[in-house]
């Protein structure tokens, strides 16, 4: 999950109620989510939703309000539901969702599991990480385990991104200009428009040279 800064002005449709998913909807969320899922962070997915992040459960209000209309994607969806209706809010300038739940990326392509672990023990946090486990590391169905294996193996591969600019960072005989573009790079893995940017942004918080350097590149939407 990713920090979003909501800078889209409310679609003129809602203001009508009768379409929560009108194409000027969807064309404001695109940009306020960089197209990406709002809970996995994969960019451009096969199935996307209009999302309400509260569920509004006939309230005319919640169905058509903007702040509560969030983009995932179908899986995202199908796992959140209605048990996980009291999360961490993303758009939400005052929490920094990033630092709140560590993301640890996978050591190999088929690692069996990701280390998803709240950083407080809030209920929101812990419910937050929860819907988090089950998005990346579902066991209880076949299909879910096939599908969580699938998007491990593509938060690997922006990890191993992340891996080719560290080697090039602390290459022995790298050159101050060489050493320059590899952070350039990593700023770019690490930019809210990039998947899977929590995973990266955790990699770097916990490096001792990178993280304090890097400090305000993360958590920003």
């Amino acid at each position: 999950m990713f920090n979003v800064v909501r800078n889209e002005p409310a679609p003129t449709s809602l203001a009508g109620k009768r379409k929560y998913d009108s194409e000027d909807v969807w064309d404001a969320l695109k940009k306020v989510f960089h197209k990406k899922c709002y809970i996995c962070e994969t960019s451009a997915p096969l199935e996307i939703n209009v999302e309400h992040f509260v569920p509004h459960k006939g309230d005319e209000d919640l169905k058509y309000d903007w702040n509560n209309l969030y983009l995932s994607c179908g899986r995202c969806n199908n796992i959140k539901l209605t048990k996980f209706d009291d999360l961490l809010d993303c758009c939400d300038p005052d929490i920094d969702v990033v630092r709140a739940i560590k993301h640890k990326p996978p050591l190999t392509p088929y690692a069996r599991k990701l280390q998803i672990e709240a950083q407080s023990d809030d209920d929101k946090t812990k419910l937050t990480a929860e819907l988090l486990n089950r998005v990346f590391n579902s066991e209880h169905t076949q299909n879910k385990a096939y599908t969580a294996s699938s998007l491990r193996r593509k938060v690997y591969d922006q990890y191993n991104l992340l891996l080719k600019q560290l080697n090039k960072y602390y290459e022995p005989l790298a050159l101050p200009d060489e050493k320059d573009i590899a952070v350039e790079r990593i700023k770019l893995l690490l930019t809210p428009s990039s998947p899977y940017s929590a995973f990266i942004s955790w990699c770097i918080l916990e490096d001792e040279e990178l993280g304090p350097m890097l400090h305000d590149c993360i958590g920003i939407g």
